[in-house]
């Protein structure tokens, strides 16, 4: 089952969220952090297969303090250059903590466990949210910038699983480098890298998609979740 749901924030607000919910009752939650691209058909599809596989999805509309709704195509160079703005206009610390409204919201729902998994933007903050929040495992795909917040890693006390695109046309190789000297003998932190691979891959929909690193990935994704929500 799938809707639109209303969490409240910490600041008393209301954050509009897209929720997927197993047949039974869910083995933990996980909250999916969207890319520059709003809560559009990939993350919805991301949220509803991981429904499909036991979890309650909760995907926060991380965009709406500046517009709600927002559901952008990558492969639309009118609406790619519209989330870059998006992101530039996005206040990733009040993102953070909209999405520690999202945990405490899915623990009010009474699993045992919550997890997050973010692409792009999203994989970022899911490395954010590993750093500043009791999230219980967390997932970043291609995320961009993690070598301005090595400062934070210490912070990081539960399992944090990055993939990593070895051709990323957002993260250079010097950042990738950076990511693995920083985060390679960190015991809570396992890095993998998929050489060949561009920013985007594991996309649902659209021309950035790669399967077979997709499909690698996710796999991945899945044991770690397995492992350690339960």
């Amino acid at each position: 089952m799938t809707d639109m749901i209303s969490i409240p924030t910490l600041d008393d607000a209301a954050l509009p969220a897209y929720r997927a919910s197993p047949a039974g009752k869910p083995k933990a939650a996980i909250i999916v952090i969207q890319e520059i691209f709003g809560i559009n058909a990939g993350i919805r599809r991301k949220c509803d297969t991981l429904a499909e596989a036991g979890y309650l999805a909760i995907a926060p509309d991380l965009f709406w303090r500046i517009e709600p709704g927002i559901s952008l195509d990558p492969d639309i160079e009118p609406e790619m250059q519209r989330a870059l703005s998006l992101m530039g206009q996005f206040d990733q610390d009040q993102g953070i903590r909209d999405i520690e409204a999202a945990i405490r919201f899915a623990k009010a729902e009474g699993v045992g466990k919550v997890g997050a998994v973010g692409y792009c933007l999203g994989g970022r903050l899911a490395y954010m949210t590993a750093a500043r929040t009791d999230v219980d495992a967390s997932v970043g795909y291609y995320a961009v910038g993690i070598d301005g917040l090595l400062g934070e890693k210490h912070a990081i006390a539960k399992p944090l699983l990055l993939h990593i695109a070895g051709d990323d046309g957002f993260v250079d190789k010097d950042t990738q480098a950076a990511m693995h000297a920083g985060l390679d003998d960190h015991p809570k932190v396992t890095l993998h890298d998929y050489q060949g691979e561009d920013h985007g891959f594991a996309t649902e929909f659209g021309k950035r998609r790669s399967d077979a690193a997709a499909t690698l990935a996710d796999q991945r994704t899945a044991a770690f979740f397995a492992e350690h929500l339960g």
